[in-house]
């Protein structure tokens, strides 16, 4: 809820954020203020996805190939929502579809992870 109301779902709000928007009185935020707001992100993703991550090992799942996949997904996508904003205002405007859909993916697997473990320890209470 606070990435839509603070940067929102549509590609040119989106960039209005990062690149400043004169109209809506927004400034262009800079490298440093960036970096501000991506290590607070960048630690508790980390830990977030460790923690449920690392309990995957204890379930049946723990070999499975779609968790491999859904590991390096999950891991892939974090990294692109943290660091996207730095390619956004650095390389290409380009980069905010990229953003978007990381943070999408990022936030759409994180419930397919807490299933499996939910599952798993659901199947081991129910034996």
């Amino acid at each position: 809820m606070i990435f839509e109301s603070k940067i929102g779902f549509d590609a040119q709000r989106a960039l209005a954020y990062y690149m400043g928007n004169k109209e809506l009185f927004v400034a262009a935020k800079t490298n440093v203020g960036i970096l501000k707001l991506a290590l607070p992100h960048i630690f508790g993703f980390a830990l977030l996805s460790m923690i449920i991550l690392h309990f995957l090992i204890f379930t049946k799942f723990r070999n499975s190939t779609f968790v491999k996949v859904l590991l390096y997904t999950l891991f892939i996508s974090q990294f692109f929502e943290s660091f996207t904003p730095f390619l956004i205002i650095n390389i290409s405007e380009i980069f905010i579809y990229l953003k978007i859909i990381s943070f999408f993916i990022f936030m759409g697997l994180i419930p397919i992870v807490l299933y499996l473990l939910f599952d798993s320890i659901a199947q081991i209470k129910f034996r």
